[in-house]
């Protein structure tokens, strides 16, 4: 895999904030040096957040996200700011961009919740080719916002090397440093991925989290061995030595642990992603609330992908059934998927989420900061199955 290759979720994003006709579309496109975003003399150009993939030098890959005026007004132009809110969800660095407009309220608004949600800032004043004075714009910025503004013209391209240094002196502190398998795994391990080949698989591919777990376990120099879990028996057989680590389909969690050689660490893939994704540790705490479920209790499960149910599907049917054995048939479980999530979730008494492979890591987390703020309990797919199963406290994280 290539960094071309880098799947969006696993990229740095990298947000593009502002009011309207501030010059954000012209901006990413001088960052990238194409025409990705639509420009125009009108206020209110962009609607949805656009996204684009790039490689950039030095800053490697890369999300850059062009968003629509955080000034839009009128019914749509709210519509279009829940939308912008919702990218700044995903954003790991934001851009904030100023124009010559001196009523600078707003910008400082969405820079201190950024600020609030841990989120790196860097202030950009834009169209330095038609200001009076440059420099004292500049100071205003930085007196108002306590924030040195990069000063760029997205016409001239000048300053916009200096916006590529700017991300690299800000990169989040974990960017690049999380790892799927590196709280389980070491280099050099034997490692055993049992895969079943089910419904849910697509046709001719492996699901994403198989096909980055594999890629991460060879980069680490590992010995990868693969099996659907009709073969387990026999691979375990053929093998000199019991495998290092066993990583399965959560969904088989509780037949391989019982197959498994004492030696072998045990895991899955979404538990790996409770890690790589998440906050693992409120998702293990979490878990102790499916023993308060009662037919009375409703439970949210939240799924990255948007996909037509199938069956026996893991999201919709496979961990609902399994609650409600537990719980009552009355338990209600409430689905959502891609990007809903209510704002609201003190009705629930538990959120599920799954691996969230389509999703970087800064969204999920403020899904889990979220869902901490109202108090209500999280985990995931993984994390739940193996506490239905009983083997929680024996996997590895």
């Amino acid at each position: 895999m290539s960094l071309n290759d880098t799947p969006r979720a696993n990229r740095l994003h990298i947000g593009i904030f502002g009011k309207r006709n501030s010059g954000k579309s012209s901006l990413i496109n001088a960052i990238t040096g194409h025409n990705i975003a639509l420009v125009s003399d009108y206020a209110g150009t962009t609607a949805d957040p656009v996204y684009k993939t790039m490689e950039i030098h030095p800053i490697g890959p890369c999300v850059l996200i062009d968003t629509a005026g955080f000034d839009d007004v009128g019914d749509i132009g709210l519509l279009r700011v829940s939308k912008t809110r919702e990218a700044a969800k995903k954003t790991d660095i934001a851009l904030i961009v100023f124009g010559p407009d001196k009523d600078i309220d707003l910008e400082k608004q969405w820079i201190e919740e950024f600020k609030k949600n841990k989120t790196p800032v860097i202030t950009v004043l834009n169209k330095s080719d038609i200001l009076d004075d440059t420099l004292a714009a500049g100071r205003y910025i930085e007196e108002q916002t306590g924030l040195k503004p990069v000063v760029v013209s997205s016409l001239t391209g000048d300053g916009i090397k200096n916006i590529y240094n700017a991300i690299m002196r800000n990169l989040p502190e974990d960017y690049d440093l999380k790892t799927i398998t590196g709280g389980v795994v070491n280099e050099g391990d034997t490692v055993l991925l049992v895969m079943p080949q089910d419904i849910q698989a697509p046709k001719g591919r492996l699901i994403l989290p198989q096909v980055q777990t594999t890629r991460e376990l060879l980069d680490r120099k590992c010995v990868v061995i693969s099996v659907t879990l009709e073969k387990l028996d026999k691979a375990l057989q053929i093998m000199k030595n019991p495998p290092d680590v066993i990583i399965t389909d959560s969904q088989v969690f509780k037949k391989v642990y019982e197959k498994k050689p004492a030696k072998s660490r045990l895991t899955s893939f979404s538990v790996l992603y409770a890690g790589y994704k998440g906050d693992i540790d409120y998702f293990i705490q979490s878990a102790s609330a499916i023993d308060k479920l009662n037919e009375d209790s409703k439970v949210l499960i939240a799924e990255a992908c948007t996909h037509a149910p199938l069956a026996e599907d893991i999201g919709r049917e496979k961990i609902p059934g399994m609650l409600r054995k537990k719980a009552g048939d009355g338990l209600q479980v409430d689905i959502v998927s891609g990007a809903d999530f209510p704002e609201d979730l003190s009705r629930y008494d538990l959120i599920i989420h799954c691996g969230a492979c389509m999703f970087n890591r800064k969204y999920v987390l403020s899904r889990v900061d979220k869902a901490v703020e109202q108090k209500v309990p999280m985990t995931n797919y993984g994390i739940t199955i193996a506490y239905l199963s009983g083997i929680l406290d024996k996997i590895n994280f």
